[in-house]
């Protein structure tokens, strides 16, 4: 029986590309030794693969930054301010795309549906002009046959990428993408018939799209496109679709396009198995059955999934199946191999991608009657473990958690009066200004955090130099006279492992590295147990920085809803029901950083949007848990203590009614990098009552905004918001900036909220 894998995560086990990425940026390098240590990693990659027994290997599901983007270079979709004049797409283009340089702005950054890896927005119009302009699907096809392996060549689908794209500057308002599909399918049928030419006698196209809710034109897109692909005679497309179940309509639509076959996920989509069931599946398609879980670190449970495939097998036909992971193994983390923070017990219960490959190939093997019974016994034993370890179950968590249950948890008093009495307190001018937490993680921070885990240096040592750099910020800060400050966060390594480290429930590896964006990867903490908090996480710190100033300065929390969703969830129980418990964690720390003065708290929940369902009928639901487990975290303070939230890179216009009804007293949330999308809404007349602060500039991007250009963002967001709600701050926050950057960037946005108030004055 067949194997197959969707992809597979491109950072490295030991994040190689990062370092590569960053040194080459940072002009260490040269391209030639970027593409040195891209080529040994997907040399290794592909040979792992291949020794695993994996039948279907990807190929070009390495990318340098991100697989649209790729795509964009591919079509040669480059906007006209990167002044691209044609030819193969190279380096300076393609992070000028992605990153911005010195004089033009990056291209938009948002999430990949519903996971918190980013893509970049293509950026199309009805004058775009698609030519076949990087061959790197060809080449890294070529590259993998040179060392003996056959591989499936994967491209972002062309439904799905004009969809995920949006208009340009000259494009009219309601462009539709779509309108573009006749001109990007040439481009499309070229690389097919490229890759064919090569060798490759199957091609992978993901359409992810297909499980969202789709109107009848787009439906009718996808058999066009797939129609006009097909006519490359003499090779196989493969449709893959992930992330959740499979609607009917598009199970039907797959069906019936001339395909070989077509991918679902069967972790994330458990309703899809019946659509299968219930639809035939046309003489001469092959499913391919998603039952290894892409997006977590769990074991697979295999006994269940061979009897999954042979429950499709005899639906469907023996011949007629193969055995997938669910999506991409980008999502997961690298390998177990090399774990030392992880005990025994806690690695028998888990698989990263590098073992799900195993996983995939054992499970094939089982259903062809080569069934390993050794392997299987190990993953039975660890199964039962997990599900009756104490370790995992709290039951005075889980009562207090199920105590929740009746109650809306809202503050008494309204936004507006709430407000008023915090201003007589902080007594801020108009249009205060603020950053979002952290500031830039040096060299130097990184080794101390580095020495005190390791008892190179002792707590005290540790102590001095957290509290130097905290001067030093809070120093820097009122030099640029920002309102109201933060402390940095120079104690933290990220903004939900440092929370997770000090949970119980939570366990942490030593090298789980997932990628985000570009060369920035983070380390999900694992939720293996009922959460609680044994004590007080960030008081002594904030209390530290409060004592350094007069001016106010912000307690930082991550909220319950982000670190859920930025971990690796427990898969036992509903997720809900984890962030609840969460939520109980954080509403102590919440009322400890008032205890000890703390007027101003914010609560970050830049991943609440990045959870919503992927289906419309879902959405309700998950809003009304999450947003209710934000509300429980701040439902006991006084209305003189302010909280804040903050939301990153995501479409928020769809749940503005939801992020109204978190109650906060004050949100920042992105807004420069997506052209002030987010504007839009209030526009069209929803009224946002409390404090709001539409980031000025784009904290990803190494350019340096003028002051004016701040100054004339802040003026759009006056034109629909009350100048007595507006805040003035970036984007995100500045951890992965140089001070270099961060020093001219927040000069000229305080600069730009001075110019303003004047302006208002008169």
């Amino acid at each position: 029986m067949a194997s197959h894998v969707v992809g597979y995560p491109r950072m490295g086990p030991k994040r190689e590309l990062k370092f590569a990425l960053e040194s080459m940026w940072d002009g260490k390098t040269q391209a030639a030794d970027l593409e040195q240590v891209a080529k040994d990693l997907r040399a290794s990659i592909w040979k792992q693969m291949s020794e695993a027994g994996v039948s279907m290997i990807p190929s070009n599901t390495f990318s340098y930054y991100d697989q649209v983007l790729d795509t964009t270079a591919m079509v040669g979709a480059v906007p006209s301010r990167y002044e691209w004049t044609g030819g193969e797409i190279g380096h300076d283009v393609y992070f000028s795309m992605a990153r911005g340089n010195k004089t033009k702005p990056a291209m938009e950054m948002t999430k990949w549906f519903d996971t918190n890896y980013h893509y970049i927005v293509p950026e199309l119009s009805g004058e775009t002009k698609f030519v076949y302009s990087s061959r790197k699907a060809v080449s890294e096809y070529n590259e993998a046959k040179a060392l003996g392996i056959d591989t499936v060549p994967v491209l972002v689908g062309p439904v799905t990428y004009l969809l995920l794209s949006k208009g340009d500057k000259s494009a009219p308002k309601g462009f539709n993408t779509l309108s573009l599909l006749d001109a990007i399918l040439p481009v499309y049928k070229e690389a097919i018939t490229e890759l064919k030419g090569a060798g490759a006698s199957w091609i992978q196209l993901d359409e992810p799209k297909l499980v969202m809710d789709l109107e009848s034109a787009q439906y009718e897109a996808f058999k066009k496109a797939y129609a006009v692909l097909s006519e490359v005679s003499g090779v196989k497309l493969l449709v893959e679709t992930y992330f959740t179940d499979l609607p009917v309509e598009a199970y039907k639509t797959l069906c019936d396009l001339p395909i070989a076959g077509f991918g679902v996920d069967l972790v994330r989509g458990s309703k899809t198995l019946a659509v299968i069931k219930e639809h035939a599946l046309p003489t001469g398609k092959t499913l391919f059955a998603g039952v290894v879980d892409g997006r977590n670190i769990w074991a697979n449970d295999l006994a269940a999934s061979v009897n999954t495939v042979k429950e499709l097998q005899a639906s469907l036909g023996k011949d007629n199946v193969v055995v997938s992971t669910s999506c991409s193994l980008l999502h997961s983390a690298v390998d177990l191999k090399n774990e030392t923070k992880l005990d025994n017990e806690l690695k028998s219960w888990m698989a990263f991608a590098a073992q799900k490959l195993v996983e995939v190939v054992a499970i094939a093997n089982a259903v062809s009657g080569n069934k390993d019974e050794e392997y299987f016994a190990a993953n039975a034993a660890a199964q039962a473990s997990r599900r009756n370890s104490p370790r995992v179950h709290n039951k005075a968590v889980k009562e207090l958690a199920a105590g929740l249950a009746g109650s809306e948890h809202r503050r008494a008093t309204p936004v507006s009066t709430r407000l008023e009495e915090q201003q007589k307190y902080l007594n801020l001018p108009i249009l205060p200004t603020t950053t979002i937490g952290s500031f830039p993680q040096t060299p130097e921070l990184r080794r101390v955090r580095r020495e005190v885990k390791s008892k190179k240096i002792s707590e005290e040592d540790y102590d001095k130099a957290i509290k130097a750099e905290i001067d030093s910020v809070v120093k820097l800060q009122e030099e640029l006279d920002i309102d109201v400050l933060v402390h940095g966060e120079p104690e933290r390594n990220d903004m939900v492992e440092y929370f997770g480290e000090q949970l119980d429930g939570f366990c942490f590896s030593a090298n789980g590295w997932v990628q985000s964006y570009g060369s920035r990867c983070v380390k999900p903490p694992i939720i293996f147990g009922d959460v609680s908090r044994p004590k007080a996480m960030t008081v002594y710190w904030s209390s530290y920085a409060q004592s350094v100033t007069k001016r106010p300065m912000k307690g930082m929390l991550t909220g319950p809803v982000t670190i859920l969703n930025w971990s690796f969830v427990r898969n036992d129980q509903p997720r809900s029901e984890t962030c609840y418990q969460i939520s109980l964690a954080i509403k102590d720390e919440v009322e400890d950083l008032e205890k000890a003065n703390i007027t101003v708290i914010q609560i970050d929940e830049a991943a609440l949007r990045e959870g919503l369902p992927l289906r419309k009928s879902e959405h309700a639901d998950y809003l009304r848990w999450a947003v209710h487990g934000f509300r429980i975290t701040t439902c006991g303070v006084k209305d003189t203590t302010q909280i804040h939230t903050h939301m990153c890179y995501s479409n928020f216009n769809d749940i503005i009614h939801s992020i109204i009804d978190m109650d906060a007293d004050v949100i920042t949330i992105e807004n420069s990098r997506s052209d002030e999308k987010l504007l839009s809404v209030f526009r069209e007349g929803v009224h946002y009552g409390a404090g709001i602060g539409p980031g000025v500039y784009d904290i990803h991007s190494p350019r340096i905004p003028p002051t004016e250009e701040m100054a004339d963002r802040a003026r759009k967001m006056l034109a629909v918001l009350e100048s007595k709600v507006l805040w003035i701050n970036p984007d995100c926050g500045l951890k992965t900036r140089k001070y270099g950057e961060v020093v001219p960037a927040l000069t000229n946005m305080v600069n730009a909220a001075k110019q303003l108030r004047a302006e208002l004055a008169k």
